[in-house]
């Protein structure tokens, strides 16, 4: 069979495409880094204010996800991630020609408007067109997929905003999505039927829902403690990498340590390579082992400890943060696992309404900790700029890193008691060779 009738193959080529839609996203989410700089100057900002320029994407982009879940649930996979991804292209070419910071502002929100439907459409795909056994596989491969996307929001984009500009680099993405939109209205379906193939074996039939069942779905999902839990600890480690690896990462590595902006994103381009690496990993060792709570122990143990060294020392060698800024994206496979863990807990028709619930609390973070961090950096200003953007001090970073590690703590507290309920007490106990 070709790859066009063959619904086992057609579905690759569908995921691929929504992959790449999901890249743009990361990209642009994670792009504040390497703008910093240029967008302090061109809006004169604060610490605070870039901060939460920054944020904006997240404001709409968190508080967005439950609805999308329903909106993905009762309208359907293609339309809802054909127009998600036009309303972002139509928001970075907003924020490209923006020359007041009510206007870029305005224009990072919208880019988060379109964003926020499109990894729910994935999940809510994968749901549809995979079996239950692959679905931590397939969300590992595309979390995986935004770390591309996350590499080039470094030094790919540093050449690029060097070399063209930063709001020539900005248009030319916002004109690569109509394309992108165009090609998922083309090839997308919400189900094989749909798409006039045959049913998958193993992959449960998934009918458009009524209101009535979205509303009971969500019910369900808001009443469980796991719902909390899974989002309590995302909100945390997605605020805080958002943070580090979107805003914050690149003048922390250039100002204590004396390097280029474009040196300085080869670091944080470290956490995108991990987050290509770590999700599939974790997803594909989760798939094969009955315990998913114990990677989500594991990681937030690795998780606190590597940042607590940063708060330590302050200015550990390069290499350590070379390390540091890799085992953030990595570990973040580790944590993707709560996904699968809310989704196991629902049928397959409520897969857009439990990931959507769990991601509206996870990305609050990234709308909160760039703000938060801003804040601390600013009560440490030095009072000098370089270029118009603002120096901090050693103790301004330590402040910073703190409250990182402050949330890597919390999230571990949750993986804990996701482990607890699910296991029993007795499951922490370390068994002679070591595992949970």
């Amino acid at each position: 069979m070709s790859l066009w009738s063959d619904p086992s193959r057609r579905r690759w080529l569908v995921w691929g495409t929504l992959a790449v839609a999901f890249l743009l996203v990361s990209l642009y989410r994670l792009s504040t880094a390497v703008l910093a700089e240029e967008l302090m100057r061109a809006f004169d900002t604060t610490g605070a204010s870039l901060g939460t320029l920054h944020a904006a994407f997240f404001y709409i982009y968190a508080s967005l996800q439950l609805p999308s879940g329903v909106l993905v649930d009762r309208a359907g996979i293609r339309k809802t991630a054909t127009i998600a991804v036009l309303v972002m292209s139509v928001g970075a070419l907003s924020f490209a020609v923006a020359n007041t910071y009510a206007l870029a502002f305005v224009s990072r929100a919208l880019l988060g408007l379109g964003a926020s439907v499109i990894y729910i459409s994935i999940l809510r795909f994968v749901a549809n067109w995979y079996r239950a056994t692959e679905f931590a596989t397939l969300n590992g491969l595309t979390v995986g997929f935004s770390g591309l996307g996350g590499i080039l929001a470094t030094t790919p984009l540093a050449l690029a905003v060097t070399t063209v500009g930063w709001r020539e680099t900005v248009m030319a993405l916002g004109g690569l999505g109509f394309f992108l939109a165009i090609a998922i209205y083309l090839l997308a379906r919400d189900t094989p039927k749909q798409a006039g193939l045959e049913p998958i074996d193993g992959v449960p039939s998934s009918p458009s829902l009524s209101l009535s069942d979205v509303a009971s779905n969500l019910k369900g999902v808001l009443s469980e403690r796991e719902t909390w839990l899974a989002g309590t600890m995302l909100f945390c480690v997605i605020g805080v990498n958002i943070t580090l690896l979107g805003l914050w990462g690149v003048p922390f590595v250039v100002q204590q340590y004396g390097v280029s902006v474009t040196t300085a994103s080869t670091y944080t381009l470290l956490g995108s390579v991990g987050l290509v690496i770590g999700p599939p990993t974790f997803g594909w060792i989760s798939d094969r082992l009955e315990n998913r709570t114990a990677i989500l122990v594991v990681a937030g143990v690795a998780y606190t400890a590597i940042i607590g060294v940063v708060v330590v020392f302050g200015a550990p060698p390069l290499a350590f943060v070379a390390l540091m800024f890799f085992l953030l994206g990595f570990l973040m496979g580790g944590f993707a696992i709560a996904y699968t863990v809310i989704k196991e807990r629902h049928d397959s028709a409520a897969s857009g309404v439990s990931t959507g619930t769990v991601n509206t609390i996870a990305y609050s973070g990234a709308a909160v900790f760039p703000t938060v961090m801003g804040i601390a950096l600013d009560a440490y200003w030095t009072g000098e700029t370089v270029a118009g953007s603002r120096i901090y001090t050693d103790l301004g970073y330590r402040v910073a890193f703190t409250i990182a590690m402050a949330a890597g703590a919390i999230s571990l507290l949750c993986a804990l008691s996701l482990h607890v309920r699910k296991h029993g007490w007795s499951s922490l106990t370390l068994s002679t060779g070591g595992v949970l």
